[in-house]
């Protein structure tokens, strides 16, 4: 059976549901329409298919959808203006007309002004960052520890999962135990948690945001003991710290000895009926463990806060309508020569950087120079974490950040979050 080849030049493929000319008809130049199949793809590049059962198919599905597009628009064979245009579908000469072919025009107008669902923006996506969502959240420590007073505020009514370990803390978000992981990074008193440092890097998870909780130390015994007593002071090594001059203060000639936590150290005292040692913890801990509170308020200095950080999973989209933070981590083959050129990039762009924190390089932790005169040479070689104000959604931050990777040989975003600018006070009683 032989195919039907158009006479004019201007012939067309059949397309999903209207037919398209390859340039614009005018009243002095007919189209025709090709709906053609052959067996030789090579001769006729543009059969619809190898058989007469494919092409026959084809056109049906042609002209069952132009059908169908004039049915939504009844006034469209009037409008066309190329109603009196011959075609060829199925084998047989027919008009434009008697396909019902509706133009693109004519097709717009009618949708138009049909409601059209609104699109979705970055705040349909973004969450609250304090919203307070019914999560597993895990943190270090035993309950009436600091950090799970911190999960408490970042999100209130959620289910707290004590860890034994940061580690542990990060691989239960991981391993979907839990959906966030509160842990601490920094003390205005004690200075970095170098551990989690590590740790961000270690492992995948993203920081979602931040909560600063002011630190209030108790010095904690076994009912009836009175601080004259007491030969040893138990408690984490930043709250031993935190609390050395106090103790100094009252008077207490004790050792001093640390333990992974300050919570721990009073379930350790309460469990084992330790009636000539005391720990530094919290209120809440003297409560949980049935402890009286020897001395309150004894740390150091009042204005003893600790920041933490929320983990999960996958980062939050970076907004631009409230302060946002962002921290990364970086390195150089060539060491600490290329930090000021980092630096100058967010200075440039009236960036502020709030904390800048170097840890070694694990991986390469030595870096050696032999030098032509001077012999050789040893030098440490660092990551250098740096926290700085500004959110990924702006335009600085990434310009800042594409300028930093050109002097840096490695470069990662652990997260851009909202900053906290909750209130705090650093006197219990205000």
């Amino acid at each position: 059976m032989h195919s039907l080849i158009p006479t004019s030049s201007s012939a067309f493929a059949p397309s999903h549901s209207l037919f398209r000319p390859t340039r614009p008809p005018t009243s002095a130049r007919p189209f025709s329409i090709q709906c053609s199949y052959r067996y030789d793809p090579l001769t006729y590049p543009n059969a619809v298919g190898p058989s007469r059962a494919d092409w026959q198919s084809s056109c049906a599905i042609l002209s069952s959808q132009a059908q169908i597009i004039s049915q939504e628009d009844p006034q469209s064979q009037s409008q066309s203006p190329a109603a009196d245009h011959i075609a060829s579908v199925n084998g047989h000469n027919t008009t434009l007309e008697n396909l019902n072919l509706v133009p693109i025009q004519t097709l717009h107008d009618s949708t138009a002004l049909k409601p059209q669902p609104k699109p979705l923006s970055i705040t349909d996506l973004s969450p609250a960052p304090m919203h307070g969502s019914k999560l597993r959240v895990a943190y270090q420590g035993v309950p009436g520890a600091y950090s799970e007073a911190a999960a408490g505020k970042a999100y209130p009514d959620c289910d707290a999962i004590p860890c034994d370990q940061f580690e542990v803390a990060f691989q239960s978000v991981e391993l979907w135990i839990a959906d966030r992981a509160v842990l601490p990074v920094e003390n205005s008193l004690g200075g970095s948690i170098h551990r989690n440092y590590d740790l961000l890097l270690r492992h995948k998870l993203h920081i979602v945001g931040e909560v600063q909780l002011p630190v209030h130390h108790c010095l904690l015994a076994l009912p009836g003991v009175r601080k004259e007593y007491l030969t040893r002071v138990i408690s984490h090594p930043q709250a031993l710290a935190q609390c050395e001059h106090t103790l100094t203060k009252l008077g207490l000639n004790v050792t001093r000895e640390a333990v992974d936590d300050t919570a721990g150290a009073a379930e350790f005292v309460s469990i084992n009926n330790l009636r000539d040692t005391g720990a530094i913890a919290s209120a809440r801990a003297a409560e949980l463990y049935g402890l009286d509170i020897l001395a309150n308020e004894i740390q150091d200095d009042s204005g003893n806060v600790t920041r933490f950080v929320m983990l999960a999973r996958e980062p939050i989209i970076p907004r631009t309508d409230r302060p946002f933070k962002t921290s990364i981590v970086f390195a150089h083959e060539k060491g600490t020569s290329v930090l000021f050129k980092v630096l100058s990039a967010f200075a440039f762009r009236n960036i502020s950087l709030t904390k800048i924190e170097s840890r070694p390089h694990r991986s390469h932790p030595i870096r050696v120079e032999d030098g032509a005169n001077a012999g050789t040479a040893k030098h440490f070689e660092y990551l250098f974490y740096v926290d700085f104000e500004a959110s990924m959604a702006e335009p600085r931050a990434q310009n800042a950040l594409a300028e930093v990777q050109e002097f840096t040989s490695f470069l990662r975003v652990l997260g851009s979050y909202p900053m906290d600018m909750t209130p705090w006070s650093p006197s219990r009683e205000d």
